[in-house]
């Protein structure tokens, strides 16, 4: 694999937790959290492969059979509570300050769940680096650091949204998880 190629491959792996870490930046208030949401979608980035490595090609069918629906079923499930609950706080009128409502912060059980749902196609990538031989040490700590670099700029960015936005971030950052989990089903169906 060329260095190139490893730059399309670490970007392209990176956009699923680049959108989830734009989501949960509208819902956090201190750039601490931030460089938290990026180091964990990195370091499951640059984990997952590993795992996906030595598990080696024999099952790789299995996973690709089932990713899909566990990022779908977790995405989902995370999106949708955070859509019911800025939906009951815009009912409900507590989104009068905007940096109150945006200020509810997200769970690490949460960001967790996230990040391996986000990474679930690495796991798939390291299984074809095992098939091929490719040199694995650097292209893992590759993929993770740029799925960090982007994570925190995501996180960053819709920190700054989040703040101007209050409860309609947590919503908008909500469809936006479902969203994801929506795309990962239909590439997989249809793809």
């Amino acid at each position: 694999m060329s260095f190139a190629e490893l730059i399309l491959l670490a970007v392209g792996l990176s956009m699923d937790a680049f959108a989830a870490a734009v989501s949960d930046g509208f819902m956090i208030k201190r750039g601490r959290t931030a460089v938290l949401i990026a180091a964990l979608f990195g370091a499951f980035q640059a984990i997952m492969p590993i795992i996906g490595y030595f598990i080696g090609s024999g099952f790789a069918g299995l996973i690709s059979r089932w990713d899909h629906l566990f990022a779908m079923a977790v995405l989902g499930f995370i999106g949708g509570k955070m859509v019911i609950e800025s939906i009951g706080e815009l009912k409900s009128g507590r989104s009068a300050q905007p940096e109150q409502s945006a200020v509810r912060s997200i769970t690490l059980p949460t960001m967790l769940a996230q990040a391996a749902a986000t990474s679930i196609d690495a796991l798939i990538v390291g299984v074809t680096f095992a098939a091929f031989k490719t040199e694995i040490i650097f292209s893992f700590l590759f993929i993770g650091a740029v799925t960090f670099a982007l994570s925190l700029f995501g996180a960053l960015g819709g920190k700054r949204f989040g703040l101007l936005l209050g409860a309609k971030a947590s919503l908008v950052g909500g469809l936006v998880l479902i969203g994801i989990g929506v795309k990962t089903l239909i590439e997989h169906l249809f793809f």
